[in-house]
């Protein structure tokens, strides 16, 4: 409303310079209460009916609180929009020339509670996700079913490192990430758990650790690694856990999740990732590695006293929904 009546003050000004138009010399436009929506409706539907009896009768109010609400209007803009007769009502220049404006306002104004109501029943609308790799497999589930149940919903999908997400998400260019809890949290970022996974040993299912329940890390000395990338989460908790690489044989290091798996299927190779990174990948199985405190938790991370779009609850909801989850639930929101 405000660029309305900053025009509107400037509009009467120069009616005053240069027009027969009678303004008093104090005439200022002040900026009115959320109220005056309706005023402006009122004026519209009276200068359309030319008579505040029709007018009053087309808006189902009393004729007395119409002619009050444009009084009220014309108090506020500081000049009169309508002569009056017993009979019938006339706009009057300024009547006349503020009308476009107030039916522009009133399309503008009722546009954008359409628009509210829209987003609040999720039919219009984008959702800005960022994810690790590592939590690829335990979304597709999730995202289908959104994209089926809001079809109006833009979804975009950021797959990154977990520091360069929460980058972005620092820059609110995301709503929020899905990725494992940092070792080292963010002082300006909630990190909600959905659920808890263990740091394991990928393995092919004719691989000899995978008739193991659990397996040491001096076992992993005994068998060619290949290993996510530093800077990948399941990387960082490896380190987090491994004191000397010496005693291992490292082959290859590899910053994309999916090419890890092929090999691992493919080859002896034994990698390190999070458990329900291998969800709905065949011939391949995730040993738990045998060490105290062997947690990595899978959170939504938001930043903190930030908006909670209702589009992302619907698809967290989603989310612990899925069979990939749902036994590690945590209904936080």
């Amino acid at each position: 409303m405000k660029f309305l009546y900053a025009f509107l003050n400037v509009f009467l000004a120069s009616v005053s310079l240069f027009s027969s138009v009678e303004l008093p010399i104090e005439a200022h436009v002040t900026e009115p209460s959320f109220a005056s929506i309706t005023s402006l409706r009122y004026f519209a539907k009276a200068a359309e009916a030319r008579n505040f009896s029709h007018a009053a009768t087309c808006l189902n109010i009393a004729q007395s609180s119409l002619s009050q609400q444009i009084r009220q209007l014309e108090d506020e803009l500081g000049t009169q929009l309508f002569i009056r007769d017993s009979h019938s009502i006339q706009l009057t220049e300024a009547g006349e020339a503020i009308l476009p404006f107030a039916l522009r306002t009133i399309h503008d104004a009722e546009a954008c509670a359409d628009r509210i109501r829209d987003l609040r029943n999720m039919l219009t609308g984008t959702l800005n996700i960022g994810v690790t790799h590592s939590f690829s497999p335990i979304l597709k589930e999730s995202v289908i079913s959104f994209m089926k149940m809001y079809p109006k919903i833009k979804v975009n999908i950021v797959y990154k490192q977990v520091n360069e997400l929460m980058g972005l998400l620092s820059n609110r260019e995301l709503d929020f990430v899905l990725a494992f809890k940092p070792i080292q949290p963010l002082p300006n970022v909630e990190s909600h758990i959905l659920f808890q996974n263990t740091l394991s040993a990928i393995v092919r299912t004719s691989h000899p650790l995978a008739s193991k329940d659990k397996v040491a890390i001096s076992e992993l000395a005994n068998y060619d690694l290949a290993l996510p990338s530093k800077g990948l989460q399941a990387r960082n908790a490896f380190d987090n856990i491994v004191s000397d690489y010496e005693q291992f044989k490292i082959r290859i290091e590899l910053n994309n999740v999916n090419t890890l798996l092929k090999l691992v299927r493919q080859t002896n190779l034994v990698t390190v990732l999070a458990e329900d990174t291998i969800y709905g990948v065949g011939d391949v199985k995730a040993v738990p590695i045998n060490v105290p405190d062997n947690q990595m938790s899978g959170c939504v991370h938001i930043l903190k006293e930030t908006y909670r779009k209702q589009s992302m609850q619907e698809f967290v909801h989603i989310l612990t929904e899925s069979i990939a989850v749902k036994r590690f639930q945590n209904n936080w929101i």
